[in-house]
């Protein structure tokens, strides 16, 4: 790494907590970036420091007015190009439009492919990330994608409320590879739900495969917004005998809608998640949060040292 080639971390206005989190574990300021919006509701972003030869990393996850989050990073990113910052690294915590990463239908985009071009396009070097909804959303950038897991965090948690019977719940077939990872790191056993999606807003579970009787169980997902999928399952698990249901989500993106469902759903215990996008009700303990900061941080940090962060696939060290 070149000696004039330092460290700078911008936050967008979407998660700056998270982003002064991050500074804080770096050891660094937060850099100065003003953001405003024209009369009209167009965004003006402006660097207020030298940003030329910087290892800039943005970070924005695009969560929430995933339209306003995606527009402001991108400007972002241009006016740190044209600023000749070395390098940029757009940095989301959560990556917006990933749901749509397939034609499964006629006439449908692919969203994720196209935010991945947006930001290519716009000046992006590469890109940190964690927990995708589909893996192969990696495979549509030309530049490099640093991928991280949410699963090191939540895992440490989990461990204080399961034990060796424990079992770890796949609320969909779609789910199930995540489900055996956080499986092998509990040393838990495993099972699935079978999902029917009637439409974007309602789900109907059906079957359970798997040993749940008088056992703690923990659906594991990527993200909830309706809670619909989770709820559903967790009453099919209550139904054959679990003990104690939970949740662990990587994003937590729970509309009203969702937030009143997981109230009215007491078989869930606990849905527990991280910081990646903003939460400002935990519904009385009903939802435990846990920093992501020190795994972005380090991340970040391994990042501007050429160092690997395989390692924190696994764990924080």
């Amino acid at each position: 790494m070149e000696e004039s080639r330092h460290i700078c971390v911008y936050s967008g206005t979407s998660h700056p907590e998270l982003s002064q989190k991050i500074a804080d574990y770096l050891g660094i300021s937060l850099g100065k970036v003003h953001i405003t919006h024209f009369p009209d509701g167009e965004i003006f972003a402006q660097f207020e420091e030298m940003v030329r030869q910087a290892d800039a990393f943005l970070i924005q996850p695009t969560c929430n007015k995933p339209n306003d989050n995606l527009m402001e990073l991108l400007i972002m990113i241009d006016a740190a190009r044209r600023a000749s910052a070395a390098r940029i690294t757009a940095v989301l915590p959560y990556f917006g439009y990933a749901r749509q990463d397939r034609k499964d239908k006629p006439r449908v985009p692919i969203t994720a492919k196209l935010v991945a071009n947006l930001l290519t396009v716009a000046g992006a070097d590469r890109v940190l990330t964690m927990d995708l909804h589909a893996q192969q959303i990696q495979g549509f950038f030309d530049i490099p994608v640093d991928h991280l897991y949410a699963r090191p965090v939540l895992v440490e948690y989990l461990k204080t409320i399961t034990d060796e019977h424990s079992v770890v719940v796949a609320p969909d077939s779609g789910s199930t590879k995540m489900a055996m990872a956080y499986g092998d790191m509990l040393n838990a056993g495993f099972a699935v739900v079978s999902k029917r999606r009637i439409d974007a807003n309602t789900v109907a579970s059906s079957h359970l495969v798997g040993e749940v009787k008088d056992r703690v169980c923990v659906i594991t997902d990527d993200l909830t917004s309706t809670c619909g999928t989770l709820c559903a399952a967790a009453k099919i698990l209550k139904e054959h005998g679990a003990k104690k249901v939970y949740a662990a989500v990587s994003h937590c993106l729970l509309n009203e809608k969702g937030k009143q469902k997981l109230l009215d759903t007491p078989e869930i215990e606990q849905l527990i998640t991280t910081d990646a996008v903003p939460i400002t009700d935990t519904l009385n303990g009903k939802i435990r949060v846990l920093s992501i900061a020190p795994l972005l941080g380090e991340a970040i940090r391994r990042i501007h040292e050429a160092k690997s962060i395989s390692s924190l696939f696994y764990n924080q060290k």
